[in-house]
């Protein structure tokens, strides 16, 4: 019989990952950034 290996589970895929760490690492605080940055622009009054 050839019995295969288990497949790791789905969180300890990604974190071995280095291309996902990246990916999340830096599209995160981007998204967090341009969603706080809206957020400033819209709570800024309107001049008279």
């Amino acid at each position: 019989m050839d019995e295969k290996e288990p497949t790791p589970p789905l969180m300890q895929r990604i974190l071995d990952n280095p291309f996902i760490l990246l990916f999340v690492g830096v599209a995160f605080p981007s998204v967090l950034y341009l969603i706080w940055g809206i957020m400033e622009i819209v709570s800024v009054p309107v001049a008279n």
